[in-house]
């Protein structure tokens, strides 16, 4: 089955400018394997060269942030919220 994930405005220039895409269900890390399928360099843009994902991105699973939960390999079934957000570094 599918879900929607919404796009943070800096990775639009991937899809297209889409703000929301589908995909299907799976881990994380699969999700991930598809949106860079679909849309080359989504991967290298949300993880880095060793497969872990970038300091900078954070991934929550209905409200909870998968470092906290099983990281790239968090399942995330039909029906929950899949949010990319991207930090903001500063001051």
């Amino acid at each position: 089955m599918s879900l929607k994930l919404t796009i943070p405005t800096a990775l639009r220039k991937i899809t297209g400018n889409a703000d929301v895409v589908e995909v299907q269900s799976g881990t994380v890390q699969e999700i991930i394997g598809q949106l860079d399928r679909s849309y080359s360099g989504f991967l290298s843009r949300v993880c880095e060269d060793d497969g872990k994902l970038r300091r900078f991105i954070n991934i929550y699973v209905n409200g909870e942030d998968i470092r906290f939960l099983e990281n790239l390999s968090t399942r995330v079934p039909e029906g929950s919220e899949l949010s990319i957000i991207l930090a903001i570094a500063g001051g």
